[in-house]
């Protein structure tokens, strides 16, 4: 996923009708039927409510001070009793008028209008109209017969590119061939040779075929050419994430601001708080313990003798040498570090580790195991390969495995927090959070019976880096093993503060780290790409950050906990007065 990061607009041009379909469209703001502007109207409304309020109790009363009936009505009470609910019906849909707009105006089914909400720059976009198919954004859009008129201006904002268009015939018939399902939709990138033009046409087939529009999912701002064969198969547009920075987060003397792209409203705040009590105390420590990858393929033997003899082959250090010849062939980063077995029955399962310089490594891992499965082959060859992988590794599933080996790198991170900073900055004490985190972090997980999960939300921070920096995010699994450690020091004046995350998974190279955006996530926090200097230097420095941040996240939230800050915390930044439902890119 790439947000854009240079904005233009271009003009869209228009697409031949084929078929007709509703779409739910905007029709404006609801404040646009009113004569008056919205403030104006809101205190003429107030003002005749409340006298008129004040003229009906008083006629009511100087009624019962003379005995007069109260049904019977002057002129004057039958003028202020229209006045009273007219502005009781008006009050009653106060900030929720739209359906004065649908009583007084019938939107024009030619008029287009919108608003750039970020830069105050308006712009036109289609609104609503009579075509007869749905129009994706940055798509061309049919409209009905119209004189010549100035081309629409779409907001879309975009690297320096022209949007595509889809009007020529061999466009339409592609479109028309995906609909019917005799041109696979797999297959436009290879049959078209432009990765963009192939998610547009896709992208507006899919529109035809279910009748839904896709107006508020960005086309337009993606290198389209970087996600073929690497992040993600039939696109038809990006999803947009917003960024949030928390920080300076000052670890191992070093300062990084870190990017978290989350849609959980309080969670950067919070973190950010953390990196500020961590920098008040002087920073955070952070050490690697271990970095190494891990694939554990299934292998079958007909009887279990010899599966046991192929396990004790594996783990006998003579052999270690030539495994590791075997399996470096794969890779000039790659190096084999271990061989540990699991036997089940006449199963085997052999979990191999191995360094992975900068890259996250899974492929390559992979592709030694399958060297050293291939050359096994000779000595056994009555093994039958189950699966490269046996989930024994364990990928992207909680395992103890990797709670108690460890995957990937393992990080412990601790700080000192004084506790002063305590008191002012995180509105609690040392005592409440040492308390707390005993009865939360770690009696709560263990009646709970969880598997690495002795911590408030590490995954959390994990997921909101991940997103930002372009790492697997259903790695969050493993990675967000983590136990949390509070004690009191210093004779009780400050707190001693640490996480141990045995599988954090990164890399700095592959996969997402390549987009755009997260390519600019990375170089902000100084690792972007592979270490020249040293091989796997980046990875395990961005794997320090992600447990740094963890301890900044854990610090705020258990200090909102222990001080009771938590709902108050929530309902201002994690709530919105604000109706987002019709916003638009």
């Amino acid at each position: 996923m790439e947000a854009p990061r240079l904005y233009s607009t271009k003009p869209v041009q228009s697409l031949k009708p084929t078929k007709k379909i509703p779409l739910e469209e905007d029709h404006g703001k609801a404040s646009d039927a009113l004569p008056l502007p919205l403030h104006l109207t809101n205190a003429l409304f107030f003002t005749l409510f409340f006298s008129v309020v004040y003229f009906l109790l008083s006629r009511w009363r100087e009624k019962i001070r003379t005995s007069t009936a109260l049904h019977v009505v002057t002129f004057s009470d039958i003028i202020a009793l229209l006045s009273f609910f007219a502005s009781f019906i008006y009050l009653l849909g106060f900030f929720g008028i739209d359906f004065v707009q649908s009583l007084v105006f019938q939107p024009s089914p030619d008029v287009w209008v919108a608003e750039d909400e970020e830069d105050d720059n308006e712009v036109l976009l289609a609104k609503e109209d009579t075509r007869k198919v749905p129009c994706g954004q940055a798509l061309d859009c049919s409209l009905p017969p119209l004189p010549p008129a100035a081309p629409i201006v779409t907001p879309q904002k975009v690297f320096d590119e022209k949007p595509v268009t889809v009007t020529t015939e061999e466009d339409e018939e592609l479109i028309k061939s995906v609909v019917d399902g005799t041109t696979p939709s797999y297959s436009l990138e290879s049959k078209l040779g432009d990765c963009k033009r192939a998610a547009a046409i896709r992208r507006e087939a899919l529109q035809r075929l279910t009748g839904k529009s896709l107006s508020g999912l960005p086309l337009d701002g993606l290198d389209y050419e970087s996600i073929l064969g690497q992040c993600c198969e039939m696109p038809v547009g990006y999803v947009q994430i917003p960024v949030g920075i928390a920080g300076p987060l000052l670890v191992n003397g070093r300062e990084y601001s870190v990017p978290m792209a989350t849609t959980e409203g309080c969670l950067v705040a919070s973190t950010n708080r953390g990196c500020k009590a961590i920098h008040l105390s002087g920073g955070a420590t952070s050490v690697l313990l271990k970095d190494g990858m891990t694939r554990a393929p299934c292998v079958r033997f007909g009887t279990a003798k010899r599966a046991a003899d192929l396990k004790l082959y594996l783990e006998d250090p003579d052999n270690f040498e030539t495994l590791s010849v075997v399996f470096n062939r794969s890779s000039r980063f790659g190096r084999l570090q271990g061989i540990k077995c699991a036997i089940a029955g006449k199963n085997l399962y052999i979990r191999f580790t191995c360094s992975t310089g900068d890259a996250m490594g899974m492929n390559m891992v992979s592709k030694g195991v399958q060297n050293v499965l291939d050359f096994l082959q000779t000595d056994f060859p009555d093994m039958d390969v189950i699966g490269i992988s046996g989930n024994f590794c364990s990928d992207k599933k909680p395992a103890a495995v990797n709670w108690i080996e460890g995957r990937g790198k393992s990080v412990v991170c601790e700080a000192i927090i004084k506790g002063d900073v305590i008191k002012k900055v995180l509105k609690t004490s040392v005592e409440s959070l040492v308390e707390l985190n005993m009865l939360k972090n770690l009696t709560g997980s263990a009646m709970a019976g969880a598997l690495g999960g002795f911590n408030a939300h590490a995954s959390n921070i994990v997921t909101a880096i991940y997103l930002a920096t372009g790492q697997d995010p259903a790695q969050n699994v493993e990675s967000s093993h983590c136990i949390t450690m509070m004690e009191a020091v210093n004779e009780g004046k400050d707190l001693h503060i640490s996480v141990t995350m045995p599988s954090i998974e990164v890399g700095t190279v592959g996969g997402g780290t390549q987009l755009a955006s997260q390519s600019a996530c990375l170089n902000l926090l100084g690792v972007k790409g592979a270490s020249k200097e040293t091989p796997g230097a980046n990875s395990r420095t961005l794997a320090t950050i992600v447990a740094s941040a963890v301890l900044a996240g854990e610090l705020s939230l258990m200090s909102a906990l222990a001080a009771g800050q938590l709902v108050k915390s929530h309902m201002k930044y994690n709530r919105s007065s604000k109706d987002v439902s019709k916003a638009t890119s």
